[in-house]
């Protein structure tokens, strides 16, 4: 049985939002790879020692810049299924907060590898938690609004 609905004109600007959030995806991973390569850390290697991260800067930016990359990992699929979802409905709010999102993950990935110990710099771009947010939300009232809640 063919299943038909209509997405709104707007939907274009979600898709175009999503499309780009893959090319921050790559960034991070052409990014960890330079810090990877300067740090001398092989693979499988996920992580220098907590040891060699103490001694070596190389090497604790290297950590930096793989824990910016595994929370972008971590937080991408909530943000983008609460985009792609949200924008059934409600396609400019959706597309705005997935936009909004994508700089400030750029924003905590530059911060972490940027300022100080413990990687205190990504707090700059910590504000990536309310466009997530909001996108569950949206997420979540489309799905209300189609129980007729």
């Amino acid at each position: 049985m063919p299943l038909t609905f209509t997405l709104p004109n707007e939907y274009g600007y979600v898709l175009l939002t999503a499309a780009a959030s893959t090319f921050i995806a790559q960034w991070h991973a052409i990014t960890t790879g330079r810090y990877r390569r300067a740090a001398q850390v092989p693979y499988p290697n996920a992580y220098a020692t907590a040891a060699e991260a103490l001694t070596s800067r190389e090497k604790y930016l290297f950590n930096c810049a793989q824990r910016a990359h595994a929370s972008f990992l971590e937080n991408y699929p909530c943000m983008l299924v609460g985009m792609l979802v949200g924008g059934l409905q409600y396609p400019v709010w959706s597309a705005g907060m997935g936009a909004a999102w994508c700089v400030a993950r750029v924003v905590y990935a530059l911060g972490y590898v940027s300022q100080g110990k413990e990687g205190k710099g990504r707090v700059v771009g910590g504000w990536y938690w309310f466009p997530q947010m909001g996108l569950g939300v949206l997420g979540g009232l489309v799905g209300w609004n189609m129980l007729g809640l």
